[in-house]
């Protein structure tokens, strides 16, 4: 007997399955992550991310432009600081006139519509690659990295940013940084906070490309989380939103689908995730040698974030992907 309900009926054509569809990916869901690098006219092929480059400011313009045109509402700019102004402290972080900062008004003077997020931790601006301040065991220390996080929020702030992105994992940061930006009239900047960064192997090609790979001295375990746990990541993300994140992220992505969901249904807070420089290099590697159909690929990626609770997906796929939604 054949069966009386069949799931495949609302399959069987494509504008059905449009009709139905539950989850729904546009450009304007990306955010796009770009890396700025010092000189004029310059782009800098990251060898560990084919086809991600380094630009320099005055290129950068032509990449905001370019997410407007695709409908990309947001950048997020990475800064590949020289290696003669990394420091201990990493106090160029705080210079009102570094290289993020000159992008960030570079891009808002152009494309003022275009949203702009900056990251805000140290390991760019350091020589030892950590997000934050070491003491002499080598240790990161807290409280006064989150000091010179809030000196490196206001500058960003400033020069024009709209969305301002901890992504170092101290513990309070969130609320320094709120009631700094508030202090300073800032009222308006958003932040998305990085709630759930886990200490992942997926991060290697990031490094390459800011400059910190070479440089790190031990790991990030102290700081970042455990990828073993899951209701430690509900204690941060509470504390990031009793704090006045406005958003929060959770980096890796496909990994931990779980815990976006979780947030997702436990805070009804817009969540992002990151899809990281290591998620993006596999898609690559599998698309290389035609194991794989990179553009389906990539565009069942972003689904799934999607799927599981993202407002947006932070991924250096985004100025492809918005061209295969355009049509």
């Amino acid at each position: 007997m054949f069966p009386a309900i069949r799931l495949r009926r609302t399959r069987a054509s494509n504008w059905s399955r449009a009709l139905v569809s539950e989850t729904h990916l546009a450009p304007q869901h990306l955010i796009w992550p770009l890396f700025v690098t010092s000189g004029n006219g310059v782009e800098e092929p990251v060898a560990s991310l084919p086809g991600v480059s380094r630009w320099s400011v005055d290129l950068i313009v032509g990449r905001a432009r370019e997410a407007k045109a695709l409908g990309i509402g947001v950048i997020a700019l990475f800064p590949h600081t020289p290696a003669e102004l990394r420091t201990d402290d990493g106090r160029e972080a705080l210079n009102p006139d570094n290289l993020m900062c000159r992008a960030i008004r570079a891009v808002k003077d152009a494309v003022p519509e275009i949203g702009v997020l900056t990251d805000v931790a140290l390991d760019p601006y350091t020589v030892h690659g950590h997000d934050g301040l070491v003491d002499a065991s080598g240790y990161v220390v807290n409280d006064t990295t989150s000091e010179r996080l809030v000196g490196q929020a206001l500058v960003q702030a400033d020069a024009g940013a709209d969305i301002i992105a901890p992504s170092d994992m101290m513990d309070g940061r969130v609320g320094a940084i709120r009631d700094a930006l508030e202090e300073a009239g800032h009222l308006n900047v958003q932040i998305m906070a990085y709630a759930a960064k886990y200490a992942s192997a997926f991060y290697g090609p990031f490094r390459d490309a800011v400059g910190s790979s070479g440089l790190l001295k031990g790991n990030k375990k102290t700081y970042q989380m455990d990828p073993a746990n899951a209701d430690e990541a509900m204690r941060e993300v509470e504390l990031d939103i009793a704090e006045g994140a406005d958003s929060v992220m959770v980096k890796p992505g496909l990994p931990y689908l779980d815990i976006i969901r979780r947030v997702k249904e436990r805070f009804e807070i817009p969540v992002f995730a990151y899809a990281v420089s290591g998620e993006y290099a596999m898609i690559e590697a599998a698309a290389a040698p035609g194991a794989a159909d990179r553009d389906a690929l990539v565009l069942e990626t972003l689904l799934a974030f999607r799927r599981a609770g993202c407002s947006g997906i932070l991924t250096y796929h985004a100025a492809h992907a918005a061209r295969l939604l355009n049509g």
